[in-house]
């Protein structure tokens, strides 16, 4: 699979003035996913302290592992393809009223829960409108694009709105099916960052790194795909510990494989670029972490976490922040403040995963610990991108 530009043209000129938080998808779904993963930590550090029930709907860790997945990771997903597809298909996606009316719906469906008395129905069927509308929302420059390649998003956005039926079969007592969901929901957004990760990381690296030649093999990436299929499906429909043995570790050396094909020591002079590669490492970590749970030798809530808060969370905060600034017009230039929290949210996935593991600190300080690290981290990213969100384009283009 060749590497693939997101259509960046920056430029210097005089910046437009007024407001653009509907131009394009990145905008209103960043801010969002800023704002949600700075809010929905406080609230869970702020529930686990006082012992109260964020929703009576969910229950206390079930709105944390459905918001953190259905919630902050969705609304990163839909700003990043509704962005990405337009550039890759060359077709109009939803701005202006449409965009925000999408941008109302993914909101409305996390403020319903913690509003008392409002019916599970009414819950379940907001928030399970979400991924549906958004498919609806790029179906057609999909389907109409010249690369069928790009049509794998539909089917994995489909997967994702059946994963969250999964989840809120059971939040009305109709099935046991929450389990599933979850674990459906965190392997198909692996399989995405897979797929978006070998699309756009090597096009970053040749771009910002000089004299990089990122190598693209077709066999890694046929054993790349078969191994996180693998997973996924042993996880799901045959979780004998032997084959969750095997299927983790061929998915940790095959992420091993690509990144030892596109690193370059240059990498390391730009922030916002190896913070990418680190995301994409604690894919590799936490998939060897998974392999040792399997045989029973790493706590297996730890292993989640190292994919969780480590893959897919480290690895969305440098996208957003990158992706920010190339569409908006900006040189791909890191903050200063931003550099520091690229170091911190990793920082903060070392101290959820393995402090644990020590008798330094007792396990709820280790999570609240690490929890506050992240709230910095996206009180930093909302301090510095939320005005680069919601202005126009500094070069003029559209967008």
């Amino acid at each position: 699979m060749g590497v693939i530009s997101l259509g960046e043209h920056p430029s210097p000129s005089t910046p437009p003035k007024g407001w653009a938080p509907f131009a394009l998808g990145f905008r209103p779904f960043f801010a969002l996913a800023g704002l949600s993963g700075l809010l929905l930590m406080i609230l869970w550090i702020g529930f686990r302290l006082t012992n109260l029930t964020a929703s009576a709907y969910f229950g206390f860790s079930e709105w944390h592992s459905h918001e953190m997945l259905f919630g902050f990771t969705a609304a990163i997903i839909a700003g990043f393809l509704l962005t990405a597809v337009r550039n890759w298909t060359g077709m109009d996606t939803p701005t202006g009223r449409p965009l925000a009316l999408l941008a109302l719906l993914w909101l409305i469906a996390r403020l319903l829960p913690l509003i008392p008395a409002i019916p599970g129905w009414l819950i379940a069927v907001t928030d399970l409108s979400f991924i549906p509308a958004l498919i609806l929302a790029l179906y057609s420059p999909l389907m109409r694009g010249a690369n069928r390649v790009n049509r794998l998003f539909l089917p994995l956005l489909a997967g994702m709105a059946l994963a969250n039926l999964l989840y809120h079969l059971q939040g009305l007592g109709f099935t046991s099916t929450g389990r599933q969901g979850i674990a459906l929901m965190l392997n198909l957004v692996l399989l995405l960052i897979v797929f978006v990760g070998g699309r756009v990381l090597p096009f970053f690296t040749e771009k910002a790194v000089s004299g990089s030649e990122p190598r693209f093999s077709k066999q890694r990436e046929q054993w790349v795909y078969i191994t996180i299929i693998l997973w996924t499906l042993s996880e799901l429909l045959l979780p004998a510990a032997w084959l969750l043995f095997v299927a983790a570790l061929g998915v940790a050396i095959t992420q091993l494989w690509r990144l030892i094909d596109w690193h370059h020591p240059g990498v390391w002079q730009h922030p916002i670029l190896w913070v990418l590669f680190t995301g994409l490492g604690w894919f590799v970590i936490g998939f060897l972490l998974k392999a040792l749970a399997a045989i029973g030798a790493f706590p297996l809530n730890l292993s989640t976490h190292a994919l969780t808060a480590g893959a897919i969370g480290v690895f969305t905060f440098g996208m957003m922040a990158r992706v920010s600034l190339g569409h908006t017009g900006r040189e791909i230039q890191t903050h200063r403040g931003m550099a520091f929290a690229f170091v911190l949210i990793n920082l903060a996935v070392v101290i959820r995963v393995f402090l644990p593991l020590t008798e330094i600190l007792d396990y709820q300080t280790c999570i609240g610990l690490s929890g506050s690290l992240w709230v910095v981290c996206y009180l930093t990213f909302c301090l510095t991108y939320l005005p680069i969100l919601a202005r126009p384009r500094i070069d003029g283009r559209p967008g």
